[in-house]
């Protein structure tokens, strides 16, 4: 046997070992959410009336997690991912800090800047205008990667209507 056929097979061979070891590990990872075995793709719409701002970045750092997540990105179809505000939420998207102080105001820049990286990464991000009407809070100091809408349930009700599965975030 000459150098190069050598060769060839110590690549064929390290090429094999490695297919197997992707093949294998491919049901592990699956194998991490059933729930998703199956599907083509995931689409959330989130719900969100949540008024703390230390709270609001734990949870958008897991709501950024479920559209980025490695085996989300696997499905056949990329996830979708849309975000309406109402209720007290509207003051943590807004420019103006009244009600706020102390770790309060650097929480709030901190979820402006990751909503900012949500927006560039495809997530919509809606405002529900009746809840700034109610609210007292000026549409003008709505952070401007936010779209605003009307009724913000009519639009969770419309992803809804269009598949998106609906979480609550309080």
């Amino acid at each position: 046997m000459n150098i190069n056929n050598r060769t060839y097979i110590k690549y064929f061979s390290t090429l094999v070992v490695a297919l197997f070891l992707v093949l294998t590990a491919a049901p592990a990872a699956a194998s991490e959410y059933p729930a998703l075995e199956g599907l083509q793709g995931v689409h959330s719409v989130f719900d969100v009336s949540l008024e703390s701002p230390a709270m609001a970045n734990i949870v958008f750092a897991a709501v950024k997690g479920v559209y980025s997540d490695e085996s989300v990105r696997a499905l056949p179809n990329p996830p979708k991912t849309a975000i309406v505000f109402h209720g007290p939420a509207v003051k943590l998207i807004s420019t103006l800090r009244e009600g706020f102080e102390g770790s309060d105001l650097k929480a709030l820049d901190e979820f402006a800047a990751l909503l900012r990286q949500m927006k560039k990464d495809g997530v919509i991000l809606e405002v529900c205008d009746y809840a700034l009407e109610v609210l007292g809070v000026d549409p003008e100091t709505i952070l401007p990667e936010i779209d605003h809408v009307g009724n913000g349930f009519i639009s969770v009700v419309g992803y809804q209507a269009q598949g998106y599965s609906l979480v609550a975030i309080k």
